[in-house]
């Protein structure tokens, strides 16, 4: 039996010769071994295929959205894009009436018209066929994400997408495919990019604060044992009974590859995997599905590795009982911001004291700034996007105001021609970590090098940009 292992185990676990651990429903044509490292295929770009890569579409005077999936997630929207300006949502679907007409009632009182309702299994895909729609706005089960996306881009619509936007690297290329193949944006609605710590110290970073940064820690650790029985017919349950790995790995992942300027300058080359057992998951499962077989580990941990030699932590845990966290941290060579458990900064002059050198004896000379100082530097390098909209973000909500910004920020960019925040590539990469984690977990933590969605063009932009 496995034990729980600390996250620098996973590089002994390269070389020590134990038989591989079968885990994850990972399909092995989905990839090959050379070398010693796991590679997914990657097919070439179809001829006439251009990147997207900075693409900006033409403005829409008003962008017209059609929303798939009124539950959890997609009642917000209801409410957010009441308070922008140029948005207006025509169709609403889903499977139950029961939740259009609350969505109903949410618009109304939001003073949005009525929208037209489409309910039932198939009914997304005639709202995906109105000629009068922008953009499709995705808030269902992950795995209908993909097939949504992809029909709605066929159909000549942007698309907005819940987290993650895929479930495997093949369905990472279908939405990098459609999306250079039909010329529509495909952004995945990440809104932890927007959260206001994050939001900050990315424009420290950006600004030099914190120097070179080196490595960067994110995940997602959320005990969900009073959620679970909230996501219709049990299906993310589900899901992590089929599949090992980080199958959640966006929330701690975008904010830090924005600091990293992945494919604006560089790219995650590989990553190397380890979970624990199943224990809370196995309860979960033999309680709710009748099963005694569960692939998800309650613990998962994943090293990634750039090309400009940085290095990425990651955690995912669902199951076990501890504080909520997305372990954002961001190490430079000049300085140190972390915002779980607790919002710190600590820049290179603190290091040492005006008495001299420090008493390596005396653990608390490791400070934060103080306080005081702290809010300033958060006040000083606000990030100009937080700036504008922090006031009215708060006012709105969801999400501390996060949501708002993101909504905004995509009915911005899609009224004024501008390139959208996070891109389709954004999206393949973030979401493919699910697919690659679990796939060296099967094989006792071999690495899996990360399959290049630009196509051999992650330098071509410099620096991760909001277009204005």
């Amino acid at each position: 039996m496995k034990k729980i292992i600390c996250i620098a185990a996973l590089f002994a676990a390269l070389i020590i010769g134990v038989q591989p651990i079968v885990h994850a429903k990972v399909p092995s044509k989905a990839y090959s071994v050379k070398k010693g490292m796991i590679h997914f295929k990657e097919p070439a770009r179809a001829k006439g295929q251009t990147s997207m890569l900075g693409f900006a579409a033409e403005p829409i005077d008003t962008v017209r959205v059609g929303i798939i999936g009124l539950g959890m997630r997609g009642k917000g929207p209801l409410k957010r894009m009441s308070f922008i300006d140029g948005v207006k949502i025509v169709a609403i679907c889903d499977l139950y009436q029961e939740n259009i007409n609350k969505g109903q009632e949410r618009l109304a009182k939001y003073g949005m018209p009525r929208a037209d309702e489409y309910v039932g299994e198939e009914a997304w895909k005639k709202l995906c066929q109105r000629k009068d729609i922008n953009l499709v706005y995705i808030a269902t089960d992950w795995n209908s994400h993909t097939p949504m996306a992809v029909y709605a881009m066929e159909q000549g619509k942007h698309v907005a997408i819940e987290v993650p936007a895929a479930t495997s690297v093949a369905e990472c290329w279908q939405l990098v495919d459609t999306s250079e193949r039909t010329r529509r944006h495909c952004m995945m609605l990440e809104n932890c990019v927007y959260d206001h710590f994050e939001l900050t110290t990315l424009n420290m970073a950006q600004q030099g604060l914190f120097g070179e940064i080196v490595h960067v820690e994110g995940g997602y650790v959320h005990a969900l044992d009073k959620w679970w029985n909230s996501y219709d017919r049990n299906w993310r349950l589900k899901f992590n009974q089929e599949h090992d790995g980080d199958v959640y790995a966006t929330h701690g992942l975008g904010p830090i590859c924005f600091a990293l300027n992945i494919h604006r300058g560089d790219r995650m080359t590989h990553l190397v995997s380890m979970d624990t057992d199943s224990w809370i998951g196995k309860k979960l499962a033999k309680k709710s599905l009748g099963t005694e077989e569960f692939a998800n580990g309650d613990q998962t941990s994943t090293l990634i590795r750039t090309h400009n030699g940085k290095t990425i932590t990651l955690h995912h845990n669902v199951y076990t009982p501890q504080p909520y966290s997305r372990e954002y941290q961001l190490t430079g060579t000049k300085g140190f911001a972390i915002k779980y458990p607790i919002q710190g900064i600590s820049l290179e002059h603190d290091k040492m004291a005006d008495s001299g050198v420090q008493n390596h004896e005396d653990l608390s000379s490791h400070k934060f700034l103080p306080e005081k100082a702290f809010k300033a530097l958060m006040n000083k390098y606000r990030h100009p996007i937080q700036k504008a909209l922090i006031e009215k973000s708060k006012k709105v909500g969801g999400h501390g105001g996060m949501d708002f910004i993101m909504d905004y920020r995509l009915i911005y960019c899609l009224r004024n021609g501008l390139p959208l925040d996070q891109d389709v590539y954004d999206a393949a990469e973030w979401s493919c970590i699910g697919d690659l984690s679990a796939a060296s977990i099967k094989h006792n933590s071999m690495p899996v090098a990360f399959p290049d969605f630009t196509r051999g063009e992650w330098n071509k932009l410099k620096g991760h940009t909001f277009a204005k």
